[in-house]
């Protein structure tokens, strides 16, 4: 997991439903926590594009159906700034599945993800479909 160029908008709290886009067998996933976040009393951890959360997984495929997983959030509806200037978001909130050692879980991305997501995550954009470079 390397640095990223952006300090992004973070716009996905715990509690949050959002969509899986990898073939792992999940659909819809709620965040429970936020991996790395150091906290203020009273306020709620959030993530932001990028963000390694770990999610219960609330429908799906049955072997996966209730599970535990961590996740990397690719899109946001919340919109956020490049370093550019450039301010962007997307439609929905999607994440795609990860192991222990940050490598997807799926074999194949269905969705676009951000190219912020890619600098971070080599291993996501070597699968993924469409990345979003504007």
């Amino acid at each position: 997991m390397k640095a990223m160029s952006i300090n992004s908008t973070k716009g996905i709290q715990t509690g949050s439903i959002i969509r899986c886009i990898d073939n792992s067998g999940a659909k819809k996933l709620e965040v429970i926590a936020v991996k790395g976040y150091k906290g203020i009393r009273k306020r709620h951890p959030s993530a932001g594009i990028g963000g390694v959360v770990v999610c219960s997984v609330k429908s799906g495929n049955q072997k996966i159906k209730h599970e535990v997983v961590k996740a990397v959030v690719v899109t946001q509806t919340k919109e956020f700034k490049r370093a550019n200037g450039v301010r962007i978001k997307f439609p929905e909130n999607t994440a795609v599945l990860i192991q222990d050692n940050f490598e997807p879980r799926g074999k194949q991305i269905k969705g676009i993800i951000a190219k912020e997501v890619v600098e971070r995550f080599p291993m996501i954009g070597k699968i993924a479909a469409t990345i979003v470079q504007r």
